[in-house]
């Protein structure tokens, strides 16, 4: 009981970085226990029929049966060194987009991720006539969510440098140039469809930053999207009405002037300091506040 308490408390926080870590291990735990009971039992040839409830199937009558698998693939795997890989990248790259744009932004590019990689899986196997003998081949693993992230973080920060085991410091830029590398190859080396699922994710994710820099954010349907279900989960109303003392409305109006002096651009002047101080001691040594005034700029 422990466990599932610990789990509910889990989900009951604001980290969306830590529920899609926890969300993928929860799926996988559920997989690999249920392939271990069925093949136990002597039925591990039904197990077949579990998987395609969570695995995106590359043959379009089979995704109407499962439409749900849009979604579910990005979040299943079956095997260890897969969501391994996964969840490292998600955790390091994901924490640094959360950091950046926040936990919602980057639960909608997780998803963006997920339905580009699909949306390119399922059209390269029923329009390309080379893989076209290969349809009935599955999709499974987050690897298209998480490679839209990586993108999205390499788009927004190309110069934030990660120190690798055994490379020393390595600039972000370089790294998200050779996972789309490793996603071409996969191509020519017997995944196809994971490397055109990675070629989506990668898309959606400099698009993403590139058209937030502009303005435009296009993770807001998936939020519409979710805040929808989470209404209809649990049961609250779109608009809450609050009765504020007096205090309180008269605060209102300094909270307003703090909240616009918050948002506003910085001047040239602050960011040339901020640059300074990234050429002396690195991106790693500003402040969140001058992360965020960093990143407003680059909006102009």
């Amino acid at each position: 009981m422990s466990i599932i308490t610990d789990i509910r408390t889990a989900f009951s926080r604001d980290n969306s970085l830590h529920k899609l870590l926890l969300l993928n291990v929860l799926v996988f735990v559920f997989l690999v226990l249920a392939k271990a009971i069925m093949s136990l039992s002597g039925v591990g040839a039904y197990f077949l029929n579990v998987a395609r409830q969570f695995q995106l199937p590359s043959d379009l009558p089979s995704l109407l049966r499962h439409p749900w698998t849009l979604l579910t693939y990005a979040f299943s795997h079956l095997e260890f060194w897969h969501i391994l890989f996964n969840l490292l990248n998600l955790y390091y790259f994901g924490a640094l987009v959360r950091e950046y744009l926040g936990d919602r932004r980057l639960v909608s590019l997780y998803v963006l991720g997920a339905l580009a990689g699909a949306v390119l899986f399922l059209l390269s196997f029923n329009l390309l006539p080379t893989l076209q003998p290969m349809v009935g081949l599955p999709l499974l693993g987050a690897s298209a969510s998480v490679t839209a992230i990586i993108m999205a973080a390499a788009t927004l920060l190309p110069d934030y440098t990660f120190m690798l085991f055994l490379l020393g410091p390595v600039r972000i830029k370089y790294i998200a140039a050779v996972v789309i590398l490793l996603s071409v190859l996969a191509i020519n080396q017997g995944n196809p469809g994971g490397g055109i699922a990675h070629i989506g994710g990668a898309l959606i994710g400099f698009l993403f930053v590139k058209q937030l820099q502009a303005g435009r954010d296009l993770g807001r349907p998936v939020q519409a999207v979710g805040d929808f279900f989470v209404r209809l989960v649990t049961g609250r109303p779109n608009l809450r009405v609050t009765h504020r003392s007096a205090a309180a409305t008269a605060a209102a109006p300094a909270a307003s002037k703090a909240k616009a002096s918050a948002t506003s651009l910085p001047g040239e002047d602050e960011i040339n300091l901020i640059l300074d101080k990234i050429s002396h001691s690195g991106y790693e040594s500003l402040s969140k506040e001058e992360k965020q005034k960093l990143f407003r700029a680059s909006q102009k």
